[in-house]
């Protein structure tokens, strides 16, 4: 793993919706969009209606949720969703 890079994982109660290395994403946080790069500090927040925006191999891709929460640690990025 390059250190510029993160693993996320987005899951829903039902399956894995995915799992690959990004280099940043952004969330649909309860109080505002929010972005998480390589090295972010630890962070547990909730999830809104929107986006979830990821970038990787050079192009951004997007999934819609409804809500969820997020879980930032040591460049692993978990959230469980409804979609």
């Amino acid at each position: 793993m390059r250190t510029a890079d993160i693993y996320l994982n987005i899951t829903s109660p039902e399956k894995s919706l995915t799992g690959l290395m990004v280099r940043e994403v952004s969330f649909p946080g309860l109080d505002g969009r929010f972005t998480v790069l390589s090295g972010h500090a630890p962070l547990i927040a909730a999830l809104g209606e929107g986006d979830i925006i990821y970038s990787s191999g050079g192009k951004s891709s997007s999934m819609h949720v409804r809500s969820g929460f997020v879980e930032v640690c040591d460049n692993k990025v978990t959230a469980c969703v409804e979609v």
